[in-house]
């Protein structure tokens, strides 16, 4: 058996249902002690992992808003019906006056003396001039705090969500799941473009362990979770 084969019968190992057989079953599948079956000849193992979460919406956003905590980043929760009113709030607090929008995404008027720049092609001097960027989200994970952008209207270009120092970002309820593997499964219509997982605001260690944050994107991640009317 060469490395590869041995990587691959590990890994099925792995994943494969538990048997009556004992402990010591897996170890010999894995030394290759018989020939293994070919591909496609019999069921597909069931994961030994979970792959649909169990909590209800409100503790699904509790979760999410703990993790996203934790990476620094600020959350806001509301009602549909005031979303207009946290992203006024959110930006007036930032202190942003001209804020990037890409294009497709449903965004309620801002307050007085903020400028919605629509991302037309703009460059990234254009971008890095800008106080800003308001997006919507493809989907979250509450488990890991991880929010998915697939590039759909309503989230743009990479580049507007990379350069700008602040990213606003609105989360909707049902587009919260638990576990990573349920928003593999969402996403799997856009898994041919490129998709960006953000678990925080940008940072980055040195080898002294010397935090820096802005290094790889926005310095200051803020999350409004619309709840369920």
């Amino acid at each position: 058996m060469n490395p590869r084969d041995e990587v691959l019968a590990r890994i099925r190992a792995a994943v494969q249902p538990a048997t009556d057989s004992g402990p010591g079953a897996a170890p010999e599948q894995v030394k290759g002690s018989g020939p293994e079956p070919a591909p496609g000849s019999g069921p597909e193992p069931s994961p030994a992992y979970r792959e649909r979460g169990s909590l209800d919406c409100e503790r699904l956003l509790d979760l999410l808003e703990d993790r996203l905590t934790d990476y620094r980043a600020a959350v806001r929760r509301g009602k549909a019906a005031g979303l207009a009113d946290a992203v006024g709030a959110a930006l007036t607090q930032r202190g942003a006056r001209r804020v990037v929008v890409p294009p497709g995404l449903d965004l309620p008027a801002l307050p007085p003396g903020i400028e919605a720049v629509p991302d037309d092609g703009l460059s990234p001097e254009d971008l890095d001039g800008l106080d800003g960027v308001i997006t919507g989200a493809a989907v979250a994970i509450a488990e890991t705090g991880t929010i998915v952008l697939d590039g759909s209207p309503g989230q743009g270009r990479r580049a507007i969500t990379l350069v700008p120092d602040y990213h606003l970002c609105i989360v909707h309820a049902a587009q919260v799941v638990e576990l990573v593997p349920e928003a593999i499964a969402r996403l799997a219509p856009s898994a041919g473009q490129p998709l960006t997982w953000i678990s925080g605001p940008s940072a980055t260690s040195d080898i002294e362990l010397s935090r820096v944050e802005g290094v790889h994107g926005p310095r200051t991640l803020e999350v409004i979770l619309v709840e369920p009317t």
